[in-house]
């Protein structure tokens, strides 16, 4: 029988829903000054903000890519309170006809800010509609169908295009190419996420010394929304079972109690290892077998768990398939291939 994965319940997911409080929101940083991270990609932007308020223009287009939860909406709200603009944010799903996006780009106003997520998800026929909106801030309106047809041209107000995806490998070449800015943004060091919860709990009024905040941090798997997430179910257990002080000892014991280990590895990640381990020797073994094994989609297992998991070096990706390696064993306590029992 396949488990079904409550994925959106999930405390060490990095996926945003709807269920987050309100409160998520308020901690977002409203400047770059106030962003903590992404040294490189922040000081590059804050050059080419600099640069275009200067010119009194628009800023180029911005595309934003990398694991999900890492600050790509947020820069999105921070490039348009920089530039002094509005901001209107959608995503690539909800704009299902032309005519959606058409009724958005004609309600921009001068220097606005168009912030897409998930644009890698666009139709095909959507995008087509970008292209001379981007380039020439106009738009190509077919009207009537058949001989009698006609097309029309609609100017636009200029505006920035910014764009968020975790899959840029699926973003087509020509709406790519129309990006002047690109920036990567990079998993956190425990340092940074540190700081980040030190700032939050200062927002929320929550008690908290350096060693819990760094304690949360370590298990955030290098994502501040994991890490805010983390921080207000840590503050529910100090609350009821502690002084309500955030400590490294309450945080250790609150943390336990999610089953969330020491490099941020919850129950989902230490199974679907072990069943790579167990069933199929460590590897390889392919995408598909392994989502059938666990009972999650395989585009969640290779956008969500692998990129942590290859990154603190648990697991590879080879021609043949993922290999789970001698650290991951050891963490886990099991003993390496024709060593190992059966847990």
């Amino acid at each position: 029988m396949i488990e079904e994965i409550d994925f959106e319940n999930r405390i060490v997911s990095p996926e945003y829903t709807s269920a987050q409080d309100e409160a998520e929101i308020s901690l977002r940083p409203k400047t770059l000054s106030e962003y903590i991270g992404q040294d490189k990609a922040k000081d590059n932007l804050s050059i080419y903000i600099e640069a275009a308020r200067k010119r009194k223009e628009s800023l180029d287009h911005v595309l934003l890519y990398g694991p999900p939860g890492l600050g790509k909406t947020t820069l999105a709200g921070i490039i348009a309170h920089e530039m002094g603009v509005n901001i209107r944010v959608t995503s690539g799903p909800a704009i299902e006809k032309q005519g959606d996006l058409v009724a958005i780009l004609t309600a921009l106003n001068e220097g606005d800010v168009l912030f897409i997520d998930e644009i890698h998800r666009l139709s095909r026929n959507v995008e087509e509609i970008l292209y001379p909106a981007m380039e020439d801030f106009s738009l190509d309106i077919i009207l009537g169908k058949g001989p009698s047809a006609r097309s029309i041209r609609l100017d636009v107000p200029h505006f920035t295009l910014v764009g968020a995806t975790t899959r840029s490998g699926q973003l087509t070449a020509p709406l790519r190419d129309r990006f002047g800015v690109l920036l990567r943004l990079e998993l956190y060091t425990p340092e940074q996420l540190g700081q980040i919860v030190t700032r939050s709990a200062g927002i929320l009024g929550i008690p908290i010394d350096i060693d819990g905040a760094l304690e949360i941090a370590s298990r955030a798997r290098g994502t501040p929304r994991i890490a805010n997430r983390l921080l207000k179910r840590v503050r529910d257990i100090a609350e009821i079972q502690f002084d309500g002080i955030i400590t490294e000892k309450v945080a250790r014991e609150a943390l336990a109690r999610f089953e969330i280990d020491e490099l941020g590895l919850d129950d989902f990640d230490r199974r679907m290892l072990k069943a790579i381990i167990n069933n199929y020797g460590g590897g390889p073994v392919g995408l598909e077998t392994i989502s059938a094994a666990v009972g999650e989609e395989a585009v969640t297992i290779e956008d969500v768990y692998e990129p942590y998991l290859m990154q603190i070096g648990f697991l590879t990706r080879t021609p043949r398939g993922r290999c789970v390696t001698p650290a991951c064993y050891e963490h886990l306590g099991i003993k390496p291939a024709g060593q190992q029992q059966l847990i």
